[in-house]
């Protein structure tokens, strides 16, 4: 597989993780670098690893979670997106930002790294060497979701009043995204 290849399906892998940061960049308020940081190499990670495991479970393991994944990555991010709409109207002004719980930063890693896991499967279909692409994938995603979080950050700036609530809805579209995808395809 030639360089070119491997950083398109980097791109391609790091999109979702890109839009869910942007989304979270425009939430928190406080210990941003911190928290960019945090997520980015969540997803880098989780991004690294699911290809990873998707290559080393072959064919087998594409027959069992292929039926679902789509709903999955739906249902992690609608889950995410309503608690933060719930959140944000249940407090009734707009939050200096929380804190990015581990719980929170593993679901949103793994809804977004799903389609990852796929890409493993794949390659080991087409017996392609998994070490270059993983590591790419895995830097390529990190970079775009700590730039996705500036970028939200400087988005939540502007616009200030309710954006939690826009989160949660960009989350929630995220998934409806990735659920569409899957069922129309």
């Amino acid at each position: 597989m030639d360089a070119a290849t491997i950083l398109l399906i980097a791109l391609g892998l790091a999109t979702d993780a890109f839009a869910v940061s942007i989304a979270h960049g425009m939430t928190y308020r406080e210990r941003r670098a911190k928290t960019g940081l945090a997520l980015a190499s969540s997803f880098g990670a989780f991004q690294t690893f699911m290809p990873m495991l998707g290559w080393l479970a072959g064919l087998s393991l594409i027959e069992v979670i292929g039926n679902f994944d789509h709903w999955l990555a739906f249902g992690l991010l609608a889950f995410v997106g309503g608690k933060m709409i719930y959140s944000a109207k249940a407090d009734g002004e707009e939050k200096k930002g929380g804190k990015l719980t581990a719980a929170t930063l593993l679901i949103l890693s793994v809804a977004t790294s799903i389609d990852a896991l796929a890409v493993g499967l794949s390659f080991s279909l087409l017996q392609v060497a998994i070490v270059i692409p993983v590591i790419v994938i895995g830097i390529v995603t990190f970079l775009l979701s700590f730039g996705g979080f500036c970028f939200g950050s400087k988005l939540g700036n502007f616009f200030k009043n309710k954006i939690q609530i826009v989160g949660g809805g960009v989350l929630i579209a995220i998934g409806i995204k990735i659920l569409l995808e899957h069922l129309l395809i």
